[in-house]
Parts: structure tokens; C-alpha cells; sequence
């Protein structure tokens, strides 16, 4: 059953988010654009403005060759359009191999955005860049399992956590972060299993992406969970509007009225 829920009315910050950890589920979606940052605005407690846009907008098969010009842009849109949720930059892939790589584009998306926080991928391997960060006053949103940008490493995508060792893994992972600062952690394609152990071996909130029900909180792509990207669709993904088709509905009815001089009417002209 679901539940109604207030909008969200003051600015939510890293304590807020901090504070959510085992007593209300964290809401978060992605934006890429001033217009639908300020329709989820109200609405969810975080705007990840996702490389994934290199998938969803520029039509590209993975998210690798996202830049990070691309993803201040975005995040400069998003930051125009949405004033209360916690907002986070995606760093793209390549731009926090090393630590005064992290540090150098880090520091520009603070300077160039009004970001409150970046996200890289990773685990224990990348604490130390993690560590780097934090200590130079940068707030680190984590990304474990599943993760997009080691997808040809990786040779595809694959579901972790379907064994003991792995799950220990990712658990080790969890920690390593938490210990280098990390404020939250997503959690993306993993065993219900293995997010429920993460969740429980962390003090910081968990944000699940196709890793059940048992995280801290959950996040989508809005182009996904709206319906209106079309080339797949991931088995943990709800569509809550079926946005093409009524786009298309819409795009239908004012080609026919064109067409047949129907608009604009009286009731539209000077």
C-alpha cells in the first residue's frame, strides 16, 4: 500500500541525508536539465546528474565517454532548476585515475557548480582517492557492484554478491570507503542478500539500484522510470508513466491538427 507522503521543503544537506540512515528511505533520481530538475525539485531528497546522459541524450552505448565539460554543464542546469535536493556530480570515467586527477576535476566541479558532492566508482581499490578527497573538503557519494564504468573491464555487466566470498567482497569495499569518508554509498546490481549485509556493515546511508528492497534508499534514471528511454529496459526498473507514448500521443494530435488546419485556431491567434 502506498503511502502519501509531505514535499520536501527546506534545503537537504549531507547531515540530512546522514541522519535518514536506518529510519526513512532516501529518494533519488537523475537529472541532466534545468526543466526536469525543477519538476523532481520538491519531490526527492537527491538529483544525480548521472554520466549516464551520455546513454539517455546522446545516444552513445555506454557512459565511458562522458567528460567532465559535459558533466559541469549538465550540473550547472540542474543546479538552476532544483535549489532543495542534495545535488551530486557523476564523475565521468577517466577523470579520478590518480589522486591529483580526482583532486584537479573534483575541485573544478566545486568551483563551476553549485554541486554538493561528486560520485566515483569503486571500491577498496580506490579508497586512498577517496581519502584525497575528503580531506580536501570534497564530499564523495560511493558506487559499488554493479558499476557502468567498468563494464568492458568487466566484459558486461554482471550481478554480484551470488556468492559468500563475493558478498565479502563487497563488504570489505563498504568498509574501505566508510573508513576513507565516504557520506553515502550506491549500491547498483547486486544480490538482495548481499545489499542487505552492506547496509547492515556500514554507519552510512546504502542507495540501491537493483539491489532490492533493504538499502537505505533507492535511485533511478529518469528516463527509465518515466518510460521514455526505449532501447532496453533493466529488469529492477518500475516504469511509473509511460512517457513515450504519451509523447508521441501528443505529437500525433498536433501533426493531425496541422495537417488539417485546425490550429492554430481563433482561440490561439492575435
Amino acid at each position: 500500500m502506498s503511502i502519501h507522503t509531505p514535499k520536501i521543503e527546506k534545503k537537504v544537506t549531507l547531515t540530512t541525508i546522514a541522519k535518514m540512515k536506518g529510519k526513512e528511505p532516501i529518494t533519488m533520481v537523475t537529472a541532466y536539465d534545468a526543466l526536469f530538475a525543477g519538476l523532481f525539485d520538491t519531490e526527492v531528497e537527491m538529483i544525480l546528474v548521472g554520466d549516464s546522459l551520455n546513454m539517455s541524450f546522446l545516444g552513445k552505448e555506454d557512459t565511458l565517454s562522458a567528460t567532465m565539460d559535459q558533466m559541469i554543464y549538465h550540473t550547472q542546469a540542474v543546479c538552476n532548476g532544483a535549489k532543495l535536493p542534495l545535488i551530486v556530480l557523476d564523475m565521468p570515467f577517466g577523470s579520478y585515475s590518480t589522486v591529483d586527477d580526482a583532486i584537479h576535476n573534483a575541485t573544478r566541479a566545486y568551483q563551476e557548480t553549485n554541486a554538493q558532492a561528486i560520485k566515483i566508482e569503486g571500491g577498496k581499490e580506490r579508497a586512498h582517492i577517496v581519502e584525497a578527497l575528503t580531506q580536501n573538503s570534497i564530499a564523495v557519494l560511493g558506487h559499488i557492484g554493479l558499476m557502468p564504468q567498468f563494464l568492458r573491464s568487466d566484459g558486461g555487466y554482471k550481478i554480484r554478491g551470488k556468492t559468500k566470498e563475493d558478498i565479502a567482497s563487497l563488504v570489505s569495499d563498504a568498509k574501505a570507503l566508510e573508513a576513507a569518508g565516504i557520506f553515502a554509498l550506491v549500491v547498483e546490481g547486486v544480490k538482495e542478500e548481499a545489499a542487505r549485509a552492506i547496509t547492515e556493515a556500514v554507519n552510512i546511508p546504502t542507495i540501491g539500484i537493483g539491489a532490492g528492497n533493504v538499502t537505505d534508499g533507492q535511485v533511478l534514471v529518469w528516463s527509465d522510470m518515466f518510460g521514455f528511454f526505449e532501447s532496453f529496459k533493466p529488469k529492477f526498473v518500475k516504469q511509473y508513466l509511460d512517457g513515450a507514448k504519451q509523447i508521441r500521443k501528443g505529437l500525433e494530435a498536433y501533426r493531425n491538427e496541422v495537417k488539417g488546419r485546425e490550429f492554430p485556431s481563433e482561440e490561439y491567434t492575435y
